[in-house]
């Protein structure tokens, strides 16, 4: 058997000794490449980043300026309203009633600009902020409960219905087609109300006749039918919370001692509050200074300022800040 003999040509072997891998500049090239597709992707993220915290704060500052214009325009509606129609002819038997803001019914409409004196915010603790307005509206709270029988000068209301919502200390608006009369219950016991020279404020008189004589003698009868509401009395203002600024509303309440204010924050991160008041005729609003009769407000329209809870959702990681207008009028006051 014969050999056989296999060579390479000497030119191959030095081409193939010759194939090491990648340059130092290639590898710089691709590293380069690479970087630049990571820039590109990190860019897109915190651009979507930045997308969703601005949408998301938008929302967050949409919803609330909802809550705070439904909120608000609830007690509007209802501002002033007694129940049977005749809000010019109310009799207001409570101690030193119209010192008080929450039972002074000569003005069941007040709003304050930033300088005047809210009697019922001030401005220390979780009270009025300077710079922002508020609003106190007085009316009636739901709906009325139809009164069966009125027992004078012994002071008992008898309801045609079994129960009420009504606690003893209430201050509450009697009314029918003569007049209306404020007056605080003493003692509420299933259809039974009593009303009395006792309680905080308490009366000054059983009298719940028209007008109010605290030393009166006399007595008056409400006819069957009259309506018995709770006394609604709240004030709308700017305070400072935990976290900033906060809409807050106080109300009339009643606990173990009597009647009280109880203070609720409602809507957080409003940064300013503004008013202004559409008299009956006119074409215009004005702020409340320049309201002469508040009798004849028939419109209020809310400015809120509002800024988002994520601070660094805005331009140059700042909060979105946004001013809302809603206008609503007074039901009982809109021909």
């Amino acid at each position: 058997m014969s050999g056989y003999r296999f060579s390479v040509p000497r030119g191959h072997v030095r081409r193939l000794g010759c194939a090491r891998g990648f340059t130092l500049v290639e590898l710089m090239v691709a590293m380069l490449l690479g970087a630049v597709v990571i820039a590109g992707v990190i860019s897109v993220f915190l651009t979507n980043q930045q997308v969703y915290r601005t949408n998301r704060g938008l929302s967050d500052v949409q919803a609330s300026a909802r809550i705070a214009f439904e909120l608000m325009a609830r007690d509007i509606r209802a501002a002033g309203l007694t129940g049977c129609g005749n809000s010019a002819r109310i009799a207001n038997a409570i101690n030193s009633g119209t010192t008080y803001w929450y039972t002074n019914w000569g003005t069941p409409v007040m709003g304050y600009t930033a300088s005047q004196k809210d009697p019922a915010s001030g401005t220390g603790g979780t009270e009025r902020t300077t710079n922002t307005e508020s609003l106190s509206l007085l009316g009636v709270d739901g709906v009325g409960y139809s009164v069966k029988a009125n027992s004078e000068p012994a002071g008992t209301f008898t309801l045609n219905e079994s129960s009420t919502p009504l606690k003893s200390g209430d201050i509450a608006m009697v009314c029918d087609p003569d007049h209306a009369a404020i007056v605080q219950m003493t003692t509420v016991s299933g259809s039974t109300l009593t009303h009395a020279k006792s309680g905080t404020p308490g009366n000054c008189t059983n009298d719940l006749s028209y007008p109010t004589v605290c030393s009166s003698g006399s007595s008056y009868t409400f006819s069957a039918n009259a309506l018995v509401a709770r006394l609604s009395a709240v004030d709308w203002y700017v305070a400072t919370s935990a976290g900033g600024t906060s809409l807050y509303r106080m109300s009339l309440t009643t606990d173990d001692k009597g009647a009280t204010i109880r203070t609720d924050e409602m809507v957080r991160n409003v940064t300013s509050l503004q008013f202004g008041y559409h008299l009956a005729g006119s074409a215009s609003y004005l702020s409340a200074d320049k309201v002469t009769n508040w009798a004849n407000v028939d419109a209020i329209q809310i400015n809120l300022t509002m800024v988002s809870t994520d601070s660094r959702a805005g331009v140059d990681s700042k909060a979105i800040s946004r001013s809302f207008t809603s206008t609503t009028t007074l039901r009982n006051r809109v021909n």
